[in-house]
């Protein structure tokens, strides 16, 4: 059994997709992506300094194109359903969607425009912030982060929770951090997954209001709670709630158990992913796409796991 996974923001890097560019296919189709998201895709995943690339308004559609740039290559629409389930970490839930049959590209690539920019002006409108709390005892974290005044936006697994909420508190937290625990400042530009992004949620709920999509035809998970999606509608409407709802990643983990996953492979721009697999999921392999020199690798790997 083989879990396909998407990373989400702070996983691109400088020059990341410059390798490539060098096939012709690769170059069309980020091209497309890029006209479809009104952003300079090809530039700023070759060119673009790292400051430029983690703008927000730039930094989601890169990582959503990435990701669906490397599932082309891989043929995964032709794996056996039973063999196989998706899964996304907060902006990585699109491209995911997109994989497990709900979206078409073109509407990801409209949908992740909308949502970048949105929640690039919600951050801008208050100094924000978020910071990983590393350690301690998750019912004691979580109590510390409400003391504060923040928010618990990511659950990402064992040891690791994110903070997320007004700059001073995060700062406050850092000076103050939980019993056994660290507390790590996130260079990102505000309070992801709370409620100073709902502006940028009504945006997108207005945006996809006229998309028409299709039930999952691939086991699909959810942020929300790790839950298996079986509606298109449902999954349109919790992308959209997504925007100011934390990330179970750790639930998403333990449905990933539960099913018997015996490897995970992570897209581009991959890594982050597989990071939290290896401490999360002990036993279960795990493999990044970062280049193409990893896609024999990759091919390899979900023969061996999903036939």
């Amino acid at each position: 059994m083989l879990a396909i996974v998407c990373p989400g923001q702070g996983s691109q890097t400088q020059g990341f997709l410059s390798e490539w560019l060098s096939d012709d296919a690769s170059r069309a189709a980020l091209k497309t992506y890029s006209e479809a998201s009104e952003t300079d895709l090809l530039t700023h995943g070759t060119e673009s300094a790292e400051d430029t690339i983690r703008d927000t308004a730039v930094a989601q559609p890169l990582i959503v194109a990435a990701s669906l740039l490397s599932a082309r290559t891989l043929d995964l629409p032709a794996l056996d359903r039973d063999r196989v389930l998706y899964a996304g970490h907060s902006v990585g839930e699109v491209p995911a969607a997109v994989l497990a049959g709900v979206l078409t590209e073109a509407q990801a690539m409209q949908l992740i425009k909308v949502r970048a920019q949105g929640m690039a002006t919600a951050a801008a409108a208050a100094p924000t912030s978020m910071a990983a709390v590393i350690g301690g005892v998750e019912e004691e974290v979580r109590q510390a982060i409400s003391d504060a005044g923040l928010t618990a936006a990511n659950a990402n697994g064992p040891g690791q929770i994110v903070a997320a909420g007004e700059a001073e508190k995060i700062a406050a937290l850092e000076s103050n951090p939980p019993s056994r625990a660290r507390v790590i400042p996130l260079k990102v530009a505000g309070a992801f997954h709370t409620e100073f992004m709902a502006p940028a949620q009504q945006s997108l709920r207005e945006e996809v209001s006229g998309f028409e999509v299709s039930d999952p035809r691939a086991p699909l998970l959810s942020n929300r709670d790790g839950a298996y999606l079986d509606s298109g509608t449902e999954t349109l409407e919790r992308l959209v709630e997504q925007v100011t709802r934390p990330v179970r990643w750790d639930l998403c983990m333990e449905t990933t158990a539960a099913a018997g996953v015996t490897g995970v492979l992570e897209l581009l721009p991959g890594g982050t992913l597989t990071g939290l697999a290896k401490r999360g999921l002990k036993g279960v392999q795990s493999l990044a796409v970062k280049t193409p020199a990893d896609l024999p690798a990759a091919k390899e790997f979900i023969t061996e796991h999903a036939g």
